[in-house]
């Protein structure tokens, strides 16, 4: 009585065992079974999505619309840049210059076009023209400049344009320009700024003389009450150097200025 369950119960186990093992031989596959082909890449390319489309964008900035207080020489000034185009290639637009707003009236103006490729993650080679404007009483001139230069932002977040020059005189000319973004509070920003101008040729009809011309030194404290427009005070000087320092003295100018800034910065 004892033995025919015992019996039964190995004969079950027996017949589990075997169904699992013929289930693991059914899914094992085949040694001789030839694996199918993978597709390629360029099997179904029809069903690919359409590649997406170039995207342009376009970025203006008046980084200096202001009056400054030079010691009876006051001037209006203006510094802007803008570009249009896609991340690898730009169309950019540059323009700075000054009038005075005191007697004797003048001032010079300067307006860039550049071609802008993106050489790197955070830099730009700009290739174009540049046209100076140089007014005043009995000093009206006009020059046209080829312009090669790098526009980017270097370690420790300096944003840097270094830039050459060639008139089509065939003076030779450079200009770099730094300045640097320090966050106070969340609105308020300092802005230091200088700028360097050295020529290789003589160009007296534009008060420029070889060497190193001049320096310029700027502190500006804007107050970002919205994003796109701020309004800034500070300080500006301006040191005319060398041989153009002596060229200035002959024409009566000041050779070391420096005032009062106030105006406002936007961006659109």
């Amino acid at each position: 009585m004892i033995a025919r369950p015992l019996r039964r119960a190995r004969a079950s186990g027996f017949s589990i065992l075997g169904a699992a093992m013929g289930f693991a031989l059914a899914a094992a596959p085949c040694p001789h079974a030839q694996a199918e082909p993978e597709p390629t890449p360029d099997e179904n390319r029809e069903d690919w999505p359409p590649p997406m489309e170039p995207m342009l964008f376009h970025f203006a900035q008046v980084d200096q619309l202001e009056w400054r207080a030079n010691d009876g020489h006051d001037l209006f000034r203006w510094d802007l840049h803008g570009w249009w185009g896609s991340d690898e290639n730009k169309l950019w637009l540059k323009s700075e210059g000054d009038a005075r707003t005191s007697r004797p009236s003048g001032g010079d103006a300067e307006i860039q076009l550049l071609y802008g490729r993106m050489i790197s993650d955070f830099w730009d080679l700009q290739l174009g023209v540049r046209e100076d404007f140089l007014y005043g009483a009995g000093s009206d001139h006009e020059r046209t400049l080829a312009v090669l230069g790098l526009d980017g932002l270097a370690p420790y977040w300096f944003e840097l344009e270094p830039a050459l020059f060639v008139s089509d005189d065939g003076d030779f000319s450079a200009r770099l320009t730094a300045l640097y973004e320090l966050r106070v509070t969340r609105r308020l920003v300092a802005q230091p700024r200088l700028e360097v101008n050295v020529a290789a040729n003589n160009a007296r009809k534009f008060g420029v003389r070889r060497g190193f011309n001049d320096v310029e030194l700027g502190l500006r404290l804007r107050y970002e009450w919205f994003r796109a427009g701020a309004p800034y005070v500070g300080v500006n000087w301006l040191r005319v150097l060398g041989n153009t320092a002596d060229l200035a003295r002959d024409h009566g100018d000041d050779i070391d200025a420096l005032g009062f800034v106030a105006g406002i910065r936007f961006q659109f």
